[in-house]
């Protein structure tokens, strides 16, 4: 019997390979890997703009930015890349540097999590020695910084030239430059495609000891090309950095001059001074950390979990987090039920005054969900499935995930309850908090059908698992729907409002269909299929709605197996069940298989999905996090806030600390 056990056991929960590919943090901080034929690169982030390396020196990817968005061919909003403001190159002794790889030695990148930046070095044909690190400024929403430090090997004479490019998302690109006292200005204005709205951006240079003569040429296409020449001596290092800004109309009603005056702002503020604010704003990020001792491994990926989450975001901005953060345009960067549900529970326990603009960016969009329920025939607010900038539904039309996956309103609605919770802040309920509650709230309402047995169903949905489209009374919708009516409910009593008695009503008889043995039956008529991801046993976590452990067990012993290669968050899920149970082994397992598989080289960037290929999956980052903070670290966000019950640790785990939960700011350590 214990063999057979052993091997179901087995089949189940196979060894997770550690990946051993994937680059060994060397402090908990810092990253360091020679790039090689597979390369995933870790994105430079400050929740306003977001900027991609590739693996070739000097090379980068993309910069995107929030609220930058236009309408595709298809009628659907989509954010879009800014303009490459470094475009840059290198001359030695009047001979272009082509970076191959047969005259490149001593190449790495290292990515410094602790303050948010990113390291290149390498050394070209005996002659210079080029340390270039890349800044999002966290201080400063709006500006960018690459640094250039180039040691010569030998007496040389050294160049480089830079040029703006806009990506194929814009067009109309007009170039101007001026000087201002010993600064450089270059600038470019560019329209979305449908002309939506105008990008600009600015750049100029920062140099130390040494500072040259810029000249600037125009290219036939019309754009603008700076560029500079300096001799250095063998040994001698020469700094140059460029410093750059960006402004859409969609915030500014002149964004060139806001570019350029941000710009100018940045340069007198001079680099030393920029780099020290930058540090200084991370370090006030990292007072919200994990600290485990005894898995170095899992440290530095926890770390780089927290890292993208942080860099996605920032207080006060009114954006929301998209399933690729602002590491590319993966889903148009929509804001989905990821947020709200995976992305959101880590940034309110350590940072709520980030996860609060999670919120603004919803509540701001209010008025546009009341307008989606009254054109499907329903009442209160129905959020959209996808969302941009409009608040409007932003799926693509062939998908029926956007007119019929109607938990993103109830998702929404538990979140915002969370954050009261978390915070007691009762004029934040009052104000922002209360008035989302009662409008999905009765959106419910008007969304259920009473039948002949008393019973509030919900029909024609789309799951959680998306495998299964257009179906009646499923386990998470309805579930979920439960929770929003009782927490409008919950938020009247502690605003003395006078609460509609129909939230109660209904959310007591909103069915959950079971199997005849106790099984949780994902929706009417589920009969054993493949699923795309966790469903039912989410109403064990994050909903909670289930707390006997022999009903836990069942579900997660049913569901496991079927669940198909869909996206990573479901096994973190999955994970905190099984700490529920006290079961150590069984949820480091399925903790790792929430992540592992989806880890890309070099730097252990997240996928969607195992072998995909789309990071950063910052959904899967928020998953992970959630079984270290609410299974392992046994916390529970109750309605006088957070408390730590009896936790979870992985065996081999020493001990692990959280630290700023909340806004007490306090310290939870759990040891075996």
């Amino acid at each position: 019997m214990k063999l057979i056990i052993l091997v179901v056991f087995i089949f189940l929960f196979p060894k997770i390979d550690l990946n051993a590919q994937i680059a060994e943090a060397t402090d908990g901080w810092r990253i360091t890997v020679t790039p090689g034929d597979e390369y995933y690169g870790t994105c430079i982030a400050n929740g306003m703009l977001g900027i991609l390396p590739t693996e070739i020196p000097l090379g980068f990817k993309c910069i995107t930015m929030n609220g930058l968005c236009d309408i595709d061919n298809n009628g659907v909003a989509n954010r879009l890349d800014a303009t490459n403001i470094f475009n840059l190159k290198l001359f030695v002794d009047n001979k272009q540097v082509l970076l191959g790889k047969e005259k490149i030695k001593n190449y790495t990148h290292t990515i410094d999590m602790q303050h948010g930046k990113f390291i290149s070095s390498f050394e070209y044909d005996n002659s210079i020695k080029v340390v270039q690190t890349v800044y999002a400024l966290r201080h400063l929403p709006n500006t960018l910084l690459v640094e250039m430090k180039i040691t010569a090997l030998h007496d040389l004479e050294l160049g480089l030239s830079n040029e703006q490019i806009i990506p194929s998302s814009l067009i109309n690109q007009r170039d101007k430059s001026h000087s201002l006292g010993s600064m450089q200005l270059y600038s470019t204005l560019a329209q979305t495609l449908k002309g939506r709205y105008n990008l600009a951006s600015c750049y100029s240079y920062l140099f130390g000891a040494k500072s040259p003569n810029i000249k600037t040429d125009k290219r036939e296409n019309g754009n603008e090309v700076s560029s500079f020449m300096v001799t250095i001596k063998k040994g001698e290092e020469f700094n140059c950095s460029v410093v750059g800004s960006f402004c859409s109309s969609a915030n500014y009603p002149d964004p060139a001059n806001e570019a350029e005056r941000y710009t100018i702002f940045a340069c007198l503020e001079g680099k030393d001074r920029l780099i020290a604010k930058h540090e200084k704003a991370w370090d006030e990020l990292w007072k919200g950390d994990v600290v485990i001792e005894g898995d170095n491994r899992v440290q530095a990926d926890v770390r780089m979990a927290l890292y993208n989450l942080y860099s996605f975001v920032r207080e006060g901005s009114g954006y929301s987090l998209s399933p690729m953060g602002l590491s590319g345009n993966g889903y148009g960067r929509h804001v989905f039920w990821d947020c709200e549900t995976w992305m959101f529970p880590p940034l309110l326990m350590l940072h709520p005054e980030i996860a609060k603009s999670l919120l603004d960016y919803r509540y701001d969009r209010l008025a546009q969900a009341q307008k989606n329920a009254a054109s499907h025939g329903y009442k209160g607010a129905m959020f959209p499935w996808e969302s941009c900038e409009s608040g409007f539904e932003d799926t693509p039309v062939w998908a029926l995930t956007g007119p019929f996956e109607h938990h993103i309103s109830a998702d929404i609605a538990i979140a915002f309850w969370q954050y009261y919770q978390a915070t007691q802040d009762k004029l934040w309920l009052k104000e922002k908090g209360f008035p989302v509650l009662r409008e999905v709230a009765n959106f419910w309402l008007s969304r259920v059908e009473k039948n002949g047995r008393g019973e509030y169903e919900i029909k024609n949905v789309v799951c959680a698992d998306e495998y299964a489209a257009n179906v009646d009374n499923n386990a998470f919708t309805n579930g979920a729907a439960i929770l929003a009516l009782r927490y409008a409910t919950q938020a009247a009593k502690v605003l003395n409002e006078i609460a509609d008695p129909s939230w109660k009503e209904v959310a007591d008889n909103i069915p959950i269909r079971e199997f005849e043995d106790g099984v949780t039956r994902e929706y009417e008529n589920y009969d054993g299929r493949k699923i795309k991801q966790a469903d039912a046993n989410l109403l064990t976590f994050p909903l909670c709605l289930i707390a006997d452990k022999e009903k836990i067990r069942k579900d997660l012993i049913y569901y496991e197996p079927r669940i198909d290669n869909g996206p990573a968050m479901s096994h973190s899920a999955l994970a905190v069940g099984y700490c529920y149970l006290g079961d150590k082994q069984r949820s480091f397992e399925l903790f790792q298989r929430g992540y592992v598989p989806n880890q890309k080289k070099p730097f252990g960037v997240l996928s969607e999905c195992a072998g995909g290929e789309n990071p950063y999956f910052v959904t899967a980052a928020g998953g992970m996090l959630q079984t270290v903070l609410f299974g392992f670290g046994g916390i529970k966000l109750t309605d006088r806030g957070y408390v730590q019950q009896k936790g979870c640790l992985p065996l081999h785990w020493k001990s692990l600390m959280i630290k700023r939960v909340g806004p007490g700011e306090s310290t939870y350590r759990s040891k075996q």
